[in-house]
């Protein structure tokens, strides 16, 4: 057998990137629409994965942050005409103040009461989409959401729009990759694997879960502020619970406690529910089968199974 050399994730890592970087201009529009709003959900999987992988406290409410994120976008862009800068700081502060005040109500509980108390939270905001008219139009949503203003170049076609994703995505990345292996992200860790063992230790438990959602629900506006960019169009689906449902999926089809892994179950998912759908409206149920496979026959995500697959490769020389 042949040995797996060192290096291999990181030889990886640089590959993704030189195609992320130098293939966009070959494709076509509407593939390279595909790639953006993968990249975007990429950010909000990511932005989960922080508190579902690497605490291990599974949400069914995150699309609320998105919600927020998108909703301040569209409110601020075609009623006030303000500017990228003001609707980023607007929509991730939004966003983490929303969550500040869910956590306080969510972290009490554990379990399935805490997955059932963040699935009814998350249908808090949903419902205030929906009934808010006044505000968020309703059912009807807010459209002809302009594209970024106030930066130094136009972002009005496709090809300039992914590359501003793109360092989205890299900023979301880096910021996360940054907080998950510092000590207070090994915490997080540690808490995850035993709560018990670190209040022995002397560690406040409560407030670092509190941080961890505080960060991931402004992650997961930080992404709302682009998809609503990207769409053009912000409406009460965007924060409903077949999203946040979605954005679970991508998370444990690519794998949790990685970051790249739900990036890459979010790519899979993208390409997935767009293509398919072409060729069936039930693509609902191939997803569906995926996800059935992939729990039976690789429950820690794909890339969980690629690096067990890795590892007994460099066993045996």
């Amino acid at each position: 057998m042949i040995s797996v050399p060192r290096g291999t994730g990181r030889a990886a890592a640089i590959v993704v990137v030189l195609i992320l970087l130098g293939a966009p201009p070959l494709l076509a529009p509407y593939m390279l629409s595909l790639v953006t709003q993968a990249l975007i959900w990429a950010m909000l999987a990511m932005s989960l994965d922080l508190i579902l992988g690497y605490t291990g406290l599974a949400s069914l409410g995150h699309a609320a942050y998105l919600g927020l994120g998108a909703y301040s976008v569209g409110i601020l862009t075609t009623r006030h005409g303000a500017n990228f800068w003001v609707t980023l700081a607007v929509g991730i502060l939004l966003a983490a103040l929303g969550a500040a005040i869910f956590g306080l109500v969510a972290l009490r509980a554990t379990g399935v009461y805490f997955l059932m108390i963040t699935l009814a939270l998350g249908m808090v905001v949903w419902g205030l989409a929906h009934r808010w008219v006044s505000l968020t139009a309703g059912d009807n949503g807010i459209a002809s959401v302009p594209r970024p203003r106030g930066l130094p170049w136009a972002f009005t076609d496709t090809l300039s729009f992914y590359y501003l994703v793109l360092v989205a995505f890299a900023v979301a990345f880096v910021v996360l990759w940054t907080i998950v292996h510092s000590p207070f992200g090994k915490t997080l860790v540690g808490i995850r694997e035993s709560e018990s063992r670190m209040r022995t230790l002397g560690y406040h438990v409560w407030l670092h879960k509190y941080v961890g959602f505080v960060i991931a629900g402004a992650a997961g506006g930080f992404a709302g502020v682009f998809w609503a960019y990207y769409n053009g169009f912000v409406s009460p689906a965007d924060a409903e619970l077949a999203t946040s449902v979605e954005i679970l999926l991508m998370v444990a089809l690519g794998g949790r406690g990685t970051l790249y892994g739900p990036a890459l179950g979010a790519a899979m998912i993208v390409l997935l529910k767009n293509v398919v759908s072409v060729y069936t409206h039930r693509w609902l149920l191939i997803l569906g089968a995926v996800y059935i496979g992939t729990i039976v026959y690789a429950p820690e995500g794909i890339v969980g199974l690629l690096r067990d697959r890795l590892k007994e490769r460099g066993r045996v020389a």
